[in-house]
């Protein structure tokens, strides 16, 4: 999805706030070990929906989570890669690919919206393209840490997704 993420993030707010839901301004959910249920977002990646559904199934508040995007996570995605084993070639090309990650610097690149209902969280969660392009980045650094480890080899630190 290629919509801006700021504007989407004031359109979530002011229609929560129209909808009479309760906004709880709350972290990521989605590593939360509560049994949860994902909004294809894919095929259905218009909120208005999954909060229309909140309200018929009776969900009064919503815990609202959205991230910025920050030079701190190109720095450590620039110092695991450092400590990575891959081929010099494919370390350039990882290195360019986050570099040109810092024209997104404190922009929103994710917004999730939860709520509980019968002992179940429910979750609407929308990344931005080029953000899903630094996840993709990251998870190759990462895969060559973990390779590393299973040859005993000391593994680096691991790049949190939330």
């Amino acid at each position: 999805m290629n919509s801006d993420f700021d504007t989407l993030k004031t359109e979530i707010l002011d229609y929560l706030e129209k909808g009479g839901f309760v906004v709880f301004h709350g972290l990521s959910r989605l590593g939360d070990p509560a049994p949860s249920i994902h909004w294809d977002a894919a095929r259905f990646p218009d909120f208005k929906l999954f909060l229309d559904s909140a309200k018929q199934a009776g969900a009064g508040l919503i815990v609202f989570h959205h991230r910025q995007f920050a030079a701190e996570d190109i720095d450590e995605g620039l110092e695991e890669l450092e400590e990575s084993g891959l081929p010099v070639e494919e370390q350039r090309s990882i290195e360019h690919r986050l570099h040109e990650m810092r024209a997104f610097e404190g922009f929103t690149c994710a917004l999730e919206l939860s709520f509980d209902l019968q002992g179940r969280t429910y979750i609407f969660n929308l990344r931005a393209e080029w953000y899903e392009d630094f996840l993709d980045a990251v998870d190759e650094i990462e895969s060559s840490l973990a390779d590393e480890g299973e040859d005993g080899e000391a593994m680096g630190g691991y790049f949190s997704r939330n």
